[in-house]
């Protein structure tokens, strides 16, 4: 009788890592062959999978700032506006004239620097990330709104400042290229330099990195500046796909973001946020939205699904830790 209900917690426990550590890898799989068998003439070809790391591009990019946040136990809500932000300062940037680089560096600088108030409010007067950084958000908004008058920026755009996201590189995105170059970057910052182990010390336990000597503000700023950098960086290249620039064009990234980020820490390093995780969540959602379009499926269900997957991953991780 023990013997039985021994085996049979043995089995249970099983199938809670599996779930844990493969479930999420699993249901990306199966919605591929969902997609390929629905729709395989326009699903599953070569062109597509080219296509769909250029739309994913943008989501990746700035989930990787939300993951450098989160790797720090903290939660950066201002994204979305940022990423705005930085689609319309580059918009009004090349429509003055200025060089590509300057209408790229400009909103990346603006970022890096609103990232860094955000830290340092967090920091100094220990108040909550969540509430912080939401009402920065707004700030930013209300700002992005009177900058732009509310309209969309689109005349006097230069054809030059399209370059960055509409220009192919034997085939494959611009885009596309960035945003591994700034993966492989960023995989490389967490995984082997002493930044990236700063901040999963102070993620894992900031007590204990207060007391072992690490500076925990410094660190905290480091990441909420980067997660700036990155949501300014998304919308700026966003507007030079479209060619133009809406006041909240950004905003739609903030839940994606977050779901990319809490589904990737389902795939590698269960619990704790990863760049490369992070990459397969955004490719799983992305994926997703490119199926129901081809499907013709109504846009609001994505927002629906995008919902149920960031409660799906947060109950896996939940099966994780209590097995």
């Amino acid at each position: 009788m023990n013997a039985n209900v021994e085996t049979y917690k043995k089995t249970i426990n099983f199938n809670k890592n599996m779930i844990s550590s493969y479930g999420t890898i699993f249901a990306g799989i199966a919605i591929i062959l969902i997609f390929s068998l629905l729709s395989p003439g326009s699903f599953a070809t070569l062109d597509n999978l080219i296509n769909i790391t250029r739309q994913i591009s943008f989501l990746v990019i700035i989930a990787i700032g939300a993951t450098l946040v989160m790797s720090v136990k903290e939660f950066d809500l201002s994204i979305g506006a940022m990423a705005s932000l930085g689609g319309v300062v580059a918009a009004k940037s090349a429509a003055s004239g200025l060089p590509l680089f300057l209408c790229i560096l400009i909103p990346v600088i603006a970022g890096f620097l609103i990232g860094l108030i955000n830290g340092a409010i967090i920091t100094r007067f220990k108040v909550l990330s969540f509430v912080t950084t939401l009402a920065m958000g707004t700030i930013i908004g209300g700002f992005t709104f009177w900058f732009t008058g509310g309209a969309t920026i689109f005349e006097n755009i230069p054809a030059s400042f399209k370059f960055i996201g509409q220009t192919n590189l034997g085939g494959i995105p611009l885009l596309s290229v960035i945003m591994f170059l700034i993966v492989i970057s960023f995989w490389y910052v967490m995984s082997q330099t002493v930044l990236g182990r700063r901040f999963y010390a102070i993620g894992g336990n900031e007590r204990a990195s207060q007391v072992s000597g690490i500076n925990i503000g410094k660190y905290k700023n480091i990441a909420f500046a980067l997660s700036g950098m990155l949501a300014a960086l998304t919308g700026a290249l966003l507007a030079s796909r479209l060619g133009s620039a809406h006041p909240t064009g950004g905003d739609g990234f903030f839940l994606n973001a977050y779901a990319a980020v809490f589904l990737g820490m389902t795939v590698v390093r269960s619990g704790v946020s990863n760049v490369i995780g992070t990459l397969f969540g955004a490719a799983i959602i992305g994926i997703m939205a490119n199926g129901l379009t081809i499907l013709e499926i109504p846009t609001f269900m994505q927002n629906v699904i995008t919902g149920i997957i960031i409660i799906a991953a947060l109950i896996i991780q939940k099966l994780g830790r209590d097995s």
